[in-house]
């Protein structure tokens, strides 16, 4: 087996991993209190043209494999819990569907402006009555002269007040179960759609999360995503992809959170000796560390197992279940070792600590994913 990145990815990472530290890390702190949106950042990302990494030149993107992808997701979650989710929703959810499914005119249409940065990618599935259970999906869409007639809500949407548009699903035919489920892209900023930004979130302030309205909104048949009764099967493929995704910003917190504690404990003297002296300290620094090499191994993995078009959905849950579970272990730990400082916002890890939790539920919580692998290893 080779464990070593090729030349192009380690390029990508070092070229990242500065670009998050002198672009991204100095705002996070002041974007988080004040719920700012990190515009400057993507236009940047944009000009680097990361937007479209993974997606075909032909549409303005890189043609990177899953694995850049994953790099990318990890230095931003590092140094930005906010950009990192972001983005990664941005490629995983937004452009993802439209490059597996759409037609080549969908994908001139609406995944060029994902690649260039001109639309941020959002992806329409949760609802108020559906979230880990997708298939209880309410929204409703009937074909009247020629267009979709949608009518419902989602909720929870990542980027869709930036968006110009978003693939999302709805019940076409409501005697089908699942299978009458059907993926639609619809416009945003149009008549019948309200996108509201109105959350109080307990962190990942600086990400957008939003209700979305639908009230007789019309689009035209063209905008069926894929086959009709598909939606929920390719929604469920999408979630797979997300899922390294989620892994890869689990893995950048974690490693912030273990850079923190390991800076503090070398610094921060007590009873005479810097807190790295003591054999406590030390043995949960080391689990921090063997546990976010194992976690990036495990997403790379996946990514990789993705790029050879293999079956990934085992490995894809493995890897954001445990990578999101030692996030908030590490965040965890990390506000011990900075003792009372930790709690205060000006080290940082509290911030950590409140975004992560959010990975432990989003596509797919811990309880899912858990069922998603005992499905798959024949339980």
């Amino acid at each position: 087996m080779h464990y070593d990145l090729t030349q192009d990815q380690a390029m990508l990472q070092k070229m990242i991993r500065e670009f998050s530290q002198e672009e991204v890390a100095p705002g996070a702190d002041k974007r988080d209190k004040e719920k700012v949106f990190p515009h400057d950042v993507f236009k940047k990302l944009s000009d680097l043209e990361l937007m479209g990494l993974p997606f075909s030149e032909e549409y303005g993107g890189a043609g990177a494999d899953t694995i850049s992808f994953a790099i990318v997701v990890e230095e931003l979650s590092r140094a930005c819990a906010s950009t990192g989710i972001t983005y990664s929703a941005h490629i995983s959810l937004g452009g993802a569907p439209i490059n597996m499914y759409g037609t080549k005119e969908q994908k001139r249409t609406y995944l060029s402006q994902i690649c260039s940065g001109e639309s941020m990618g959002a992806f329409g599935l949760t609802e108020p009555g559906a979230g880990s259970d997708a298939g209880g999906t309410r929204t409703q869409a009937h074909i009247q002269d020629g267009n979709y007639v949608i009518s419902g809500s989602k909720c929870f949407i990542t980027n869709a007040s930036y968006a110009k548009f978003l693939a999302l699903t709805a019940v076409t035919d409501k005697s089908k179960g699942t299978k009458g489920i059907t993926a639609i892209i619809v416009p945003t900023g149009v008549k019948g759609i309200q996108v509201l930004d109105k959350y109080e979130k307990l962190g990942l302030h600086a990400s957008n999360t939003t209700e979305i309205i639908f009230d007789g909104l019309e689009v035209p048949v063209e905008n069926m995503l894929g086959k009709e009764g598909e939606g929920y099967k390719q929604f469920l493929i999408t979630l797979d992809g997300g899922r390294i995704g989620i892994g890869a910003m689990a893995v950048g917190m974690a490693q912030a959170a273990y850079d923190r504690a390991l800076q503090y404990a070398k610094e921060r003297k007590a009873f005479g000796s810097t807190l790295s002296t003591f054999q406590l300290i030390q043995q949960k620094l080391a689990d921090m560390a063997m546990q976010i090499e194992l976690a990036r191994n495990m997403v790379y993995k996946a990514a990789w197992l993705k790029d050879q078009g293999r079956p990934f959905t085992k490995e894809a849950a493995m890897a954001k279940l445990y990578a999101s579970e030692i996030a908030m272990s590490a965040a965890h730990q990390a506000i011990q070792i900075h003792g009372g400082y930790g709690y205060m916002r000006d080290y940082e890890v509290e911030r950590i600590f409140r975004d992560a939790r959010l990975l432990e539920i989003g596509e797919g919580t811990s309880e899912i994913l858990r069922m998603v692998i005992a499905r798959q290893i024949g339980c």
